[in-house]
């Protein structure tokens, strides 16, 4: 009985070992499952690079060519035809306002004015002649007017006949005044023409073409002369003509200073002050021309240089930035990928200006807020993400 009773309690405990190590073994496999399907869940969830909308003033600048040219520039034609008979520039002679460039000759315009001198002279004789007969008529008519006032002395029609000679005299000499006045304005236009002969400078500048020697018969522009004689520009003060794009019109500022650069001074920074703006976009182009003055009275630029204009792009108010790499262009809107509560949301964005790794954005976006740095269509809207903000961020231009 004693050995029966024994067998007993070891049957049992054998048995209540075996049920606490099946127990143990359950709970064991039951945590093994359940990290494994949480870690399976989280490698479902992509975890994507973010980073913040940034809020700035814009400023910043963009490379635009232009093209130097001179502030006055005009071609040299003469007035009236001749021939040239003596030239004292060439191309590069720098010249000065008035100064005399060219003497022409034109035989005709001689005989012109020595005919006018003569017309005058003729027109003072007659005027004279007739002035002294009117003043001689005028004291005959006085004398005879005195004796008329003797009964009998003088007939009432001599008297007439004295006054109304004075009358005709007078009005003859005042004839033959205004005939002195006619030739000499004649004589007058027949001088101004001779002057043309004498081509000087309408302004300082450097002679840039020159196309006739003496000898040749040059003319009016239009009258048979295909050329210019000379070619005269300012050089001490040039205009810088850019085409400013249309995306960076609101940014011309009157009177604003602008940097530019040329391939003959590499290295050497020139500035020109914004002084006239055309006001209208150009249709085949979309810029709008800009003129600089630049003063140039070292030299050292020249009319034709083409240099590259850093335009400043400059605004008061701030607005939002992104990384470039976080718009996606996509056939049917431009948008941004915006983190909210760990869920994907596609924000609809128009852009603005692009400088750099950075791009203006205007859209339902606020600063700071999260959105992925590199924006692809895989991210579909409302799906789950873990968000890992970067330490790249966007570079702010100086304020």
């Amino acid at each position: 009985m004693k050995s029966a009773s024994l067998f007993s309690s070891s049957l049992s405990a054998m048995l209540a070992a075996i049920a606490i190590a099946c127990t143990i073994g359950c709970n064991a496999n039951t945590s093994a499952h359940a990290a494994a399907a949480l870690a399976a869940t989280d490698s479902a969830v992509p975890v994507v690079d973010t980073v913040r909308v940034a809020l700035h003033p814009l400023n910043t600048t963009i490379s635009v060519p232009g093209e130097l040219q001179p502030f006055e520039m005009v071609a040299i034609y003469p007035k009236v035809t001749g021939f040239v008979q003596w030239i004292g520039v060439d191309r590069g002679s720098k010249v000065h306002r008035g100064q005399l460039l060219a003497r022409l000759i034109a035989p005709e315009l001689t005989a012109q004015r020595a005919e006018a001198e003569a017309k005058l002279q003729s027109a003072k004789s007659r005027q004279l002649e007739a002035e002294a007969k009117t003043a001689a008529d005028e004291a005959t008519y006085q004398r005879i007017k005195f004796a008329s006032a003797t009964p009998g002395v003088i007939s009432e029609n001599e008297l007439q006949i004295a006054q109304q000679t004075a009358v005709g005299d007078q009005a003859r000499a005042m004839a033959l005044r205004q005939n002195v006045e006619a030739a000499r304005a004649t004589l007058k236009a027949v001088e101004e023409t001779t002057s043309y002969l004498q081509i000087t400078a309408p302004f300082d500048g450097v002679v840039t073409d020159r196309n006739v020697h003496p000898g040749a018969l040059v003319g009016p522009a239009g009258g048979g002369s295909q050329m210019p004689m000379l070619n005269i520009s300012q050089t001490a003060h040039l205009r810088l003509i850019v085409a400013v794009p249309e995306s960076s019109v609101a940014y011309i500022s009157q009177g604003a200073k602008v940097e530019f650069t040329v391939v003959s001074y590499p290295g050497q920074v020139f500035h020109g002050n914004v002084a006239r703006v055309s006001q209208s976009v150009e249709v085949k182009t979309r810029t709008m021309p800009v003129e600089m003055d630049v003063d140039n009275a070292s030299g050292k630029l020249s009319p034709g240089m083409y240099p590259q204009v850093t335009w400043p792009e400059q605004q008061k108010n701030p607005t939002l930035f992104v990384p470039t790499s976080a718009i996606v262009h996509s056939t049917e809107e431009t948008f941004v990928i915006c983190i909210r509560n760990d869920k994907v949301e596609w924000v609809p964005i128009k852009i603005g200006v692009v400088s750099g790794n950075e791009s203006e954005v205007f859209g339902n976006l606020s600063a700071n807020e999260e959105i992925a740095l590199r924006g692809s269509e895989e991210l579909r809207p409302n799906s789950s993400v873990k968000p890992k903000m970067t330490d790249e961020n966007i570079a702010q231009p100086s304020l």
